[in-house]
């Protein structure tokens, strides 16, 4: 196996200070007028700009190591590269930064589905970070970037009450397709992959129970996504003002 060539603690720290360095400087563009009136949604606008930043970056970068080492298509648990590695930790280092955005910024209670989803995510990143063992699944993982791309876009224009645009009517079945390619098609295959794990004590195993419990937080958003764009009518008429991931 490749030694590590770059000790994971100061890439951890690198990272996550990259992403409160772009927070702050994206904090100082100028705001739409219907979100600047809303303290509340330049939060929420501020937030999505930084994920947005990560998914492009991230999803670029998956598609790239993939590209580059193909293997981590079939070596899941042992196909390595410098390259991957990085891109775990950086992603690593985002997921660390959004959590402590979320929690000093009082939006925990609003926004506990995705802290939920970060620490799931930190703690099976870790795997590749620490033990050099399914940096290929990480991979694969970050995929997800690339879907996440449109997906924020159409989040960013719902906050923004935009919806009646051309571009929000476009991209909303960009975004499904996106959706259905880069991260059901993705998780499903690496769902199946880790089920050989199961019944087993190893790492792969408690993989394994992280990708399960994403599949169901992954389906559900897309129920969701599905009943907001698609089906309208079916969506309750009040919702939490506060809640973070709004339909």
């Amino acid at each position: 196996m490749p030694p590590l060539l770059h000790p994971a603690l100061p890439l951890l720290l690198g990272a996550t200070l990259t992403f409160r360095a772009l927070r702050r400087a994206l904090s100082r563009l100028p705001l739409p007028a219907h979100v600047q009136a809303d303290p509340l949604r330049t939060w929420r606008w501020h937030n999505l700009l930084v994920s947005f930043a990560h998914s492009i970056v991230s999803g670029i970068w998956a598609l790239l190591c993939v590209w580059q080492t193909p293997e981590m298509l079939v070596e899941i648990e042992t196909a390595w590269s410098l390259s991957g590695y990085l891109l775990v930790c950086f992603s690593t280092g985002y997921f660390i930064h959004d959590t402590v955005d979320i929690v000093v910024s009082r939006q925990a209670r609003a926004s506990w589905e995705y802290l939920v989803h970060h620490v799931m995510a930190m703690g099976a990143f870790f795997s590749g970070i620490f033990w050099s063992k399914f940096v290929g699944g990480g991979v694969l993982t970050l995929l997800v970037e690339v879907s996440n791309i449109f997906l924020t876009i159409r989040m960013m224009m719902k906050i923004n009450n935009a919806q009646d645009l051309l571009l929000y009517r476009i991209n909303k079945y960009v975004n499904l397709v996106m959706y259905f390619l880069f991260r059901l098609a993705p998780q499903a295959y690496l769902t199946y992959f880790f089920l050989q794990y199961a019944g087993q004590r190893t790492q792969g195993t408690f993989l394994l129970g992280i990708l399960l419990l994403l599949d169901i937080m992954i389906l559900i958003y897309f129920s969701r996504l599905l009943r907001s764009d698609f089906c309208p009518d079916r969506v309750p008429s009040q919702q939490h003002k506060d809640k973070f991931l709004t339909e």
